[in-house]
């Protein structure tokens, strides 16, 4: 069966927006895109079309979110008010002392039903236990989960990696041809160079995606150019031994040759003109979460420079224990606005730009823009419907500005993968929102107890 899809504007990023356009899919592919009435009558041949009337509406490609950690989701709101280090702390100990796996599960669910409500058909999902690559395999996503390894102590470097490969030959006997798994060596400073060296070897033979956290925050700085702050003093407590190698992040992570894998590295926001030159030449890719960084004080990550410098650059919304949304339209507005007021210069990411940097940048970030990203024919069949009929984006003028500047992740009224359709405009169909609710809320109250002193 085809199904048509038509709107009043059809978005394609590749192409000119099309009014009273239409959208064809057969077996999980585009088979047209333009005037509904072209379309019409070039389907004919096909047979019986199966019609979905979006009426006052715009069909985009599928957004595409380039981090996330969906297992995090219960601690929406939870944290509020921690520096930096005391909230990884305190997020790791609630994480390893009140949630078991059904709990990840239930958390990591959620994440996805909020994911697949804001028309996020694609994320790069960040992880320790396993709970994000079921949820994305279980909803009917697109992703790739990476599993997450810590350890500092060099003389543990084997056993973690050990633990490492385990979980992933695990999982990847569950891999489906919308979701695979990578690895995640977490970030400089919770990682040793010999670990770093042995998962990126690793990721190597076994064609993983990587994923690091890098160049996130001044703590981190301190901790590689001086041997100074909480992430060193807290080495210096469990008794490893730490030689700063003074540089900064990029730097270190290309003279481990970890850059060599084109790692999607997560943040970036301390990045030097140097940097950018090494992650460009390496073809290292970045995901860039504004709202995460600006919310921890971390500051805005030089986006535009490395855009110009032909880096592939995605958006990422980050947890929403950090974030507080997992909203990417949401996501790029503010990426937008923050990157004019650092540089001063009100014609950076003008519409057409932004919305190709929630879609089809996100895709090339991830290595799947061959697949998905834009509406062309034979390109797999991601595509959301976002209502123009809310007070707030009337009047429409230009519905590329409109979706941009002012709509947000309520008003998607369809969320479709690969032909298949996740969210309807009334609810998830592939999860059970009600069950996972009810669970959530039980969880919640575990959580909120204060954390012991001490820990």
């Amino acid at each position: 069966m085809t199904i048509l899809y038509t709107a009043q504007w059809v978005l394609p990023v590749s192409a000119p927006p099309i009014q009273d356009g239409a959208v064809a899919v057969r077996d999980g592919r585009i088979l047209a895109v333009g005037p509904e009435a072209e379309a019409r009558a070039r389907l004919a041949r096909f047979g019986a079309l199966e019609t979905v009337a979006l009426g006052r509406a715009a069909i985009c490609p599928g957004l595409v979110n380039a981090h996330t950690h969906l297992e995090l989701t219960a601690f929406r709101g939870r944290l509020e008010g921690h520096s930096f280090f005391d909230w990884i702390r305190t997020l790791t100990r609630l994480r390893e002392e009140r949630m078991d796996a059904d709990d990840l599960d239930v958390s990591a669910q959620w994440g996805a039903v909020e994911a697949a409500r804001a028309g996020i058909t694609t994320l790069a999902d960040t992880e320790v236990s396993g709970a994000g690559f079921r949820a994305l395999c279980q909803s009917g996503l697109r992703g790739i989960a990476h599993q997450e390894v810590f350890g500092p102590d060099p003389m543990q470097a084997k056993k973690s990696l050990f633990g490492l490969k385990r979980r992933v030959e695990t999982l990847r006997r569950s891999e489906t041809e919308l979701v695979r798994l990578g690895v995640s060596p977490h970030a400089v400073y919770s990682v040793s160079a010999l670990l770093f060296r042995l998962v990126i070897e690793y990721a190597e033979r076994y064609d993983l995606p990587v994923a690091i956290h890098c160049a996130e925050s001044q703590a981190e700085d301190d901790f590689l150019r001086s041997g100074q702050g909480p992430f060193a003093e807290l080495l210096r407590q469990r008794g490893i031994a730490w030689s700063p190698p003074r540089v900064s992040a990029i730097r270190y992570l290309s003279d481990l040759n970890a850059l060599r894998v084109k790692p999607l590295l997560i943040h970036a926001v301390r990045a030097t003109e140097e940097d950018i030159g090494l992650l460009t030449f390496h073809g290292a890719r970045v995901a860039h979460c504004p709202k995460s960084n600006a919310k921890f004080g971390h500051g805005i990550a030089p986006v535009s420079q490395m855009r110009q410098r032909g880096a592939r650059v995605g958006l990422g919304t980050d947890s929403v224990a950090s974030n507080n949304v997992c909203d990417l339209l949401d996501e790029g507005r503010f990426a937008q606005l923050v990157s004019r007021a650092a540089r001063g210069d009100d014609r950076l990411a003008p519409a057409a730009a932004l919305l190709q940097w929630m879609t089809l940048d996100g895709a090339s970030a991830l290595g799947l823009d061959d697949r998905i990203g834009t509406l062309e024919v034979g390109k797999e069949a991601d595509l959301i419907g976002i209502s123009l009929a809310g007070p707030h984006l009337e009047p429409v003028y230009d519905p590329v500005a409109t979706v941009v500047t002012a709509a947000t992740g309520r008003d998607v009224i369809l969320t479709v993968v690969k032909g298949r359709v996740i969210y309807d405009g009334a609810r998830v169909l592939t999860l059970d929102e009600e069950r996972l609710r009810e669970r959530l809320r039980s969880l919640a109250g575990r959580l909120s107890f204060p954390v012991a002193e001490g820990a």
